[in-house]
């Protein structure tokens, strides 16, 4: 959205962010951190990224301490208790703190920040107060996971001048339980690359040929895209497969995304299976967030397959529409705005492996249907969710937030 707001709307976009790359790297030094050689670590598409270290070995008590002394922080009111569990789910980025409070010549005209409930929201609205300019946070609140119920947590989010929330029933989660105020919240959903997804430039590579048995190129595909947790329900795919399997023998179940020790158990389980066929992929095995056995893998599924409860939006259903193929999502959280069910896709319970099947089995018999809900998710996400539509309400969000705060 940055490079949109860029080339079509003359922003200038700052990003600043950790060297992070994975989740366990936002608290652990053995976690996946981007090194400085890299070529994306200052520069991604033409856009310039400011990565800051992660500071590890700092206790509890001298990062209370620390920001007890910057005068910014302390007219925020944040309750200890709130700083603390900020402090505990990381990362916190010492570095950068010092690095806005020694540079005298900011000129920016808003802070935005994202991610819920991680210790940059914090710092966001210190660097906005320090400048006297608004605040915007996009929280990507996950409402049905219980890590993200916490009440002095939620406390952090009235603090800012604008929410974007995802979907209507974020927003009126927020309203309704944890009392942020109407007024500040705008809905403002997710995009996707449609055109990518649509582009022929990757027809020359087909997954199937790459990756299934010769005997096999005739099998059906069902994709898992995401990380590769309990919370994202790929552990619960993979208990799905057996049930599937007592229905249809030739499918291949391909997982992209980071794993866990969880999923890695399990898979070493269903791997055992007669009919087991899996092709598990992690981002060491790809080149980049649009890499061709990636979007190959899209546009030859037959369905995607991700019945999350941990999503405030979930734009992996944006990329399958955007290929063509329907989706099943889990009946919890934001996901049923997301998925119309029965016109776009298909809904489950959370971790019930036997539904899940029963779906996945539903679909794959039925190629009309399979073909209706890909085709009219296709459609909406084509008038709804480009990242051109995504950043034009952003756009118009930002200026009319700026003249009000004139």
């Amino acid at each position: 959205m940055a490079e949109i707001l860029t080339s079509n709307y003359n922003y200038i976009v700052d990003i600043f962010t950790s060297n992070a790359i994975d989740f366990r790297a936002l608290r652990d030094p053995k976690g996946r951190i981007i090194k400085e050689d890299d070529k994306y670590f200052n520069e991604v598409n033409s856009l310039k990224i400011n990565r800051f270290s992660i500071n590890y070995n700092i206790s509890e008590e001298e990062i209370l301490q620390k920001l007890k002394n910057i005068p910014s922080f302390n007219s925020l009111n944040i309750s200890s208790d709130c700083i603390k569990k900020f402090v505990q789910n990381g990362p916190y980025i010492g570095n950068m703190i010092d690095f806005f409070l020694n540079e005298k010549r900011f000129n920016y005209d808003l802070v935005h920040s994202t991610f819920y409930p991680y210790f940059n929201l914090i710092l966001s609205l210190i660097i906005g107060n320090c400048i006297n300019k608004p605040t915007i946070c996009t929280p990507f609140f996950h409402f049905s996971n219980p890590r993200y119920l916490e009440p002095a947590m939620t406390d952090i989010l009235k603090k800012f001048d604008v929410i974007i929330a995802c979907t209507h029933l974020e927003k009126n989660k927020l309203v309704k339980e944890f009392h942020v105020r109407e007024e500040k919240i705008r809905v403002i959903p997710m995009g996707v690359d449609y055109e990518i997804f649509k582009s022929k430039d990757f027809n020359n590579y087909h997954f199937k040929e790459n990756f299934f048995l010769n005997h096999d190129r005739n099998y059906k595909l069902v994709l898992f895209c995401g990380n590769k947790n309990y919370e994202k329900g790929a552990i619960t795919v993979l208990k799905s497969i057996p049930f599937i399997h007592e229905k249809i023998k030739k499918v291949y179940f391909v997982f992209i995304g980071p794993s866990t020790k969880a999923f890695n158990l399990e898979l070493s389980k269903i791997q055992k299976h007669k009919h087991a066929k899996i092709v598990n992929f992690s981002p060491d095995n790809l080149t980049g967030y649009f890499d061709r056995k990636k979007i190959a893998a899209f546009k030859e599924a037959d369905l995607l397959l991700m019945p999350s409860r941990s999503d405030a939006f979930g734009i992996v259903y944006l990329e399958a529409w955007a290929a063509g193929i329907p989706v099943i999502g889990a009946r919890i959280g934001a996901t049923p705005e997301v998925i119309k069910e029965n016109v776009d896709g298909l809904l489950v319970e959370f971790d019930n492996p036997k539904e899940i099947a029963q779906k996945v089995i539903k679909l794959l018999k039925n190629k009309k249907l399979r073909s209706n809900l890909g085709l009219a998710g296709q459609l909406r996400v084509s008038q709804n969710f480009t990242w051109d539509i995504i950043a034009e309400k952003t756009h118009h969000l930002y200026h009319n937030l700026l003249k009000s705060y004139e």
